[in-house]
């Protein structure tokens, strides 16, 4: 069974090294080697790395000769950010219907203990 988007995004995301790589890839195209440059694993481990965010589509790997060059691709960051972003006016809501609670104690003093 394949993961919905959302959740290879996710899982994508949840490894310090990708978020790093995806980092440096937001300043602009890299080849493998530049990416692991930082990195104090083997290319192999930045392959698997680097596999793991091509299948969430996070990025797009390109042969050029003998370089092979990686980009971001933020369409899937965007389709999370709304997924998110869903939630966020949901707690949103729920803050504002909080405060407005707040504020009524304090103004008819139902807040003072006895």
């Amino acid at each position: 069974m394949k993961a919905d988007p959302v959740s290879a995004v996710f899982a994508a995301l949840a490894d310090p090294t990708r978020r790093a790589i995806l980092a440096r890839l937001a300043a602009g195209e890299a080849t493998v080697n530049e990416l692991a440059e930082p990195f104090p694993i083997s290319l192999q481990a930045i392959s698997k790395h680097l596999t793991v965010l091509e299948r969430a589509g996070l990025i797009v790997r390109t042969r050029e000769a003998q370089w092979r060059r990686c980009r971001l691709d933020p369409a899937p960051l965007r389709t999370l950010a709304e997924w998110v972003d869903q939630y966020r006016r949901l707690w949103d809501e729920r803050h504002d219907a909080l405060d407005d609670y707040l504020r009524d104690l304090k103004e008819t003093g139902r807040d003072r203990n006895p």
